[in-house]
């Protein structure tokens, strides 16, 4: 495979085949995010797309997921992606499963009829990043969305057929925010109701404007127990039947999974337990993105 610089892939993207077909990222201005900083954000020509996914089938006797990288894939023209999508069921028609970055940007220049469209060629999965549903918070990261703006494109998503899942950031608020973080993101996810949420734990890095916000002491970074806390108060305030609920991530402090609503009581149970002292938190060295 030829790829251009670091490649970022969803966690559960872990067992695919990962081709790229654009590279870096649309945006690429949030203040918590590093990655794609050594890119310009350029889709690759189609044809070089499509010599990749034929040169793997020389190495890959059975795929059965495939990621479009980078970040955004959805903003390349409809027909680009549905010439992939066709190619890929031609080489591979044992894949089930194509997936792919989205941004309410990509989902906004996509008609509805589009979506279906991708859908019936074998788009089977989008990730959307979310982060926050409050609205100061997402301007003091700079998402460049209002949480109005992300929840359609989440419902857009799921209207379609395209199965969807939501990426929140755990202590993006900081210490002066946790609550209004926690309560206004359950809202958003409620609304959108998304087939799967993945809680991420923030983490800053440095050279990101958000290590200088950090550093300023413009948000002051939430511990183990306080992020524990804003993830009880989530979950209390979340209602989205059926949506998945993953806290499994490598950034994560403790790691959750369940099905809402049901599993919600279970989850919050083991959330106490770790408030109160029962349960051990990962250690910081072992917090890895």
């Amino acid at each position: 495979m030829r790829y251009v610089g670091d490649i970022y892939r969803p966690p559960s993207e872990a067992n695919s085949l990962i081709v790229q077909a654009t590279i870096g990222c649309s945006y690429n201005k949030c203040t918590f995010c590093d990655m794609y900083k050594d890119k310009r954000f350029r889709q690759r020509p189609v044809e070089d797309i499509l010599d990749d996914l034929r040169m793997a089938r020389s190495y890959y006797p059975y795929v059965e997921r495939i990621f479009l990288a980078d970040g955004d894939a959805l903003i390349m023209k409809t027909e680009r992606i549905i010439e992939i999508l066709d190619t890929i069921k031609d080489f591979y028609p044992e894949c089930k499963r194509i997936a792919l970055y989205a941004s309410p940007q990509s989902v906004r220049l996509k008609t509805d009829e589009e979506l279906k469209t991708l859908k019936e060629h074998g788009l089977y999965i989008a990730y959307l990043g979310l982060e926050s549903g409050n609205e100061e918070i997402l301007e003091l990261v700079n998402k460049g969305e209002t949480a109005q703006e992300i929840i359609k494109a989440g419902q857009r998503i799921r209207k379609s057929g395209i199965l969807s899942s939501v990426t929140v950031i755990s202590g993006l608020g900081g210490t002066q925010r946790w609550q209004q973080h926690a309560i206004d993101t359950a809202k958003a996810l409620n609304a959108m109701n998304p087939d799967y949420i993945g809680l991420l734990t923030l983490m800053v890095r440095e050279g990101t404007p958000m290590y200088e916000q950090v550093d300023s002491g413009v948000i002051e970074l939430l511990s183990p127990f306080q992020i524990a806390e804003e993830t009880r108060l989530l979950l209390e305030h979340m209602d989205s039947p059926g949506s998945v609920f993953r806290m499994n991530h490598a950034s994560n402090y403790l790691s959750l999974r369940g099905v809402l609503n049901d599993d919600k009581a279970a989850m919050i149970a083991r959330l106490d337990a770790a408030i109160e002292g029962k349960t051990h938190f990962k250690c910081e060295e072992y917090r890895l993105l």
